[in-house]
């Protein structure tokens, strides 16, 4: 049995370039902190902007910092509710995307592509892929655990390993509640 390791849902959120949020909020604007998050230099922002797709609208925190690309992460069920065919990619891995228009308080901007289903990975750092016998970009099972009897395996978890992660697993909001919301996770092997 191998180490248990944290598992966090994912909620939907967007990330922008610098450019991205002066359009929505203003010129010079910066992103404030409102919440840390497990994945050091990471954060939750204030601000919040309205995803609109064709059939409805979301609204949703920017995580900073501000990013090269704009990225939209939504869980299937949110992405129907905006009518909008998200794939399920790595962050990142946005070529081929729907768009979407994001929606501040001075101004909207069309994308072209960034909408995406984020898929589940783990974070960790090179320690932690020698700990677990793992490498960066191998996909990998995780028995899942929750005091509520919704144990469940999740299949095609891919490993992203860097030193700048912390170590932690990351679905999202339907993941989460199919599962009921599980607190940790194991790597297993079939």
């Amino acid at each position: 049995m191998s180490e248990k390791f944290i598992v966090e849902t994912s909620a939907r959120h967007v990330h922008v370039t610098q450019e991205t949020l002066e359009k929505l909020f203003g010129e010079g604007y910066q992103l404030t902190c409102k919440k840390e998050l497990s994945q050091p230099g990471q954060f939750a922002s204030n601000e919040k902007v309205t995803v609109r797709g064709p059939r409805g609208e979301l609204k949703c925190s920017i995580l900073g910092p501000c990013r090269k690309l704009n990225q939209i992460e939504v869980s299937l069920t949110e992405a129907r509710q905006l009518g909008i065919n998200a794939l399920v990619r790595e962050s990142g891995d946005i070529e081929g995307t729907a768009g979407c228009t994001l929606v501040g308080p001075c101004g909207e901007v069309e994308l072209e592509n960034g909408v995406i289903a984020a898929k589940r990975h783990i974070h960790m750092t090179v320690a932690d892929a020698a700990n677990y016998g793992v490498t960066n970009g191998e996909i990998v099972n995780v028995k899942v655990n929750t005091r509520n009897g919704r144990e469940l395996v999740f299949g095609d978890v891919v490993v992203r390993v860097s030193d700048s992660y912390a170590l932690a697993m990351h679905i999202d909001t339907d993941e989460s509640n199919a599962a009921g919301a599980p607190n940790e996770g194991e790597i297993i092997k079939f």
